[in-house]
């Protein structure tokens, strides 16, 4: 993908060359109000539009010279050979923790008559519909116990939130251990693709964090402030000791990155990760959450002499840290929605915060956020706008929805 073959970011602003989108499918329309909370949404989307949003948002990668790809599509590619599909559909199914020998066998036949693997593929991202496999011999009490569910393996409708099952660091990867048991199946397309695609599997790319590992941690939290300073939240979804394995692994491996800043956010859904609090938009400029801004406490983790971790609590203003490890004389805070109040709120709730630059001072925003993006306008930096109206029930933003391959270095 590089001049070397592989994988490269380095920045959250170098002019972005390749990335990785999943289109909402059948999954979302496998949404029902009783499933919300178990499948993290607060809202079912209308398909059709969140469809037409999301083609809008891939277009504007493309029109901006952005090379599109597809996980959908690498995934069926990556199942092109009957060994590693074969393989890939067992540990599927172990993986949605289906038991009941009946089940399972009715649910490997059923995943065996696509013909498509592409059609496969999204089929195991829609979910299975309790009538979709027929009659199946039941052999265990819990075949009658769950009769009343209507999947034999959940939809997985965050998966258009392509950021958080792994993210591209430097020159290698961090497979993420999902916090939740709806989204940690996200992360076997991921798997795959860098073992086996013929493409993306030969490239042999360093995995700084596994999906096998103990603590959780998320895409969403993994931010690249420079070719020095990782930023990473200790959030909702990130645990700190997963951010220590991290660390110890790339300080080991990558001689570039230098720091990691741990920021402990609050752990509620409305700060679920750290980009939807803060996100880089310039070489000196930053979205950010009104609410974060005070009570934060950062961490600076350094490797030490012994391989060790250094730790120390940073006391300075965010702003002033920021230019600190940026080494810049001031650094710009954009607060979303302006001051705290209503219009924060509100548009925080709508990842206002939660931009995704294409290149230094150019990002791709929500049209509904019209106040925090007027005061981006006003900071000089130029704003693709995608509508929102259903992309946006997900809780994610432009960020959310997209996982950089290749960005050019600062």
């Amino acid at each position: 993908m590089t001049e070397t073959g592989g994988l490269f970011v380095n920045s959250e602003i170098g002019r972005l060359k390749k990335v990785l989108l999943h289109r909402p499918g059948k999954e979302v329309e496998n949404l029902t109000p009783e499933l919300m909370d178990r499948l993290l949404f607060d809202d079912i989307p209308y398909l059709k539009v969140a469809q037409d949003e999301h083609d809008v948002f891939a277009k504007t990668f493309r029109d901006n010279g952005v090379e599109v790809f597809y996980l959908e599509e690498l995934a069926a590619e990556t199942l092109e050979d009957d060994e590693i599909k074969e393989k890939f559909i067992n540990q599927f199914i172990d993986e949605t923790r289906v038991k009941s020998p009946g089940r399972k066998s009715a649910l490997i036949e059923y995943f065996h008559s696509f013909k498509s693997t592409k059609d496969l593929v999204d089929k195991m991202i829609a979910g299975v519909r309790k009538e979709e496999i027929g009659a199946y011999e039941r052999d265990s009490l819990g075949d009658y116990v769950h009769d009343d569910y209507s999947f034999i393996t959940d939809p997985m409708p965050n998966l258009y939130f392509t950021r958080d099952p792994f993210a591209t660091i430097g020159t290698g990867i961090s497979l993420n251990k999902m916090r939740t048991v709806t989204r940690s199946r996200e992360t076997i397309f991921a798997d795959y693709i860098f073992k086996y695609h013929p493409k993306f599997g030969k490239m042999d790319i360093p995995r700084w964090y596994d999906r096998d590992y103990e603590g959780a941690i998320e895409g969403g939290d993994e931010l690249i402030i420079s070719d020095k300073v990782l930023a990473i939240g200790i959030s909702q979804r990130t645990d700190a000791k997963a951010i220590d394995k991290l660390a110890k692994n790339i300080f080991s491996h990558d001689q570039s990155f230098e720091t990691i800043l741990a920021f402990d956010i609050p752990k509620i859904r409305a700060f679920m990760h750290l980009d939807t609090v803060f996100t880089m938009v310039d070489y000196d400029k930053f979205t950010i959450h009104p609410e974060i801004e005070g009570p934060l406490t950062v961490y600076s983790i350094k490797k030490g002499n012994n391989g060790d971790l250094v730790y120390k609590e940073e006391t300075m203003e965010l702003d002033k840290l920021l230019a600190k490890y940026l080494e810049l004389d001031h650094v710009d805070l954009i607060r979303c929605g302006g001051e705290k109040g209503i219009d924060a709120s509100r548009e925080q709730w709508n990842d206002g915060s939660n931009t995704l630059a294409i290149a230094p001072g150019e990002v791709i925003v929500y049209s509904r956020n019209h106040i925090t993006n007027q005061l981006l306008r006003d900071k000089g930096i130029k704003l693709h706008v995608i509508p929102s109206s259903e992309l946006s029930r997900g809780r994610g933003g432009p960020r959310c929805m997209s996982m950089p391959l290749e960005r050019e270095s600062l």
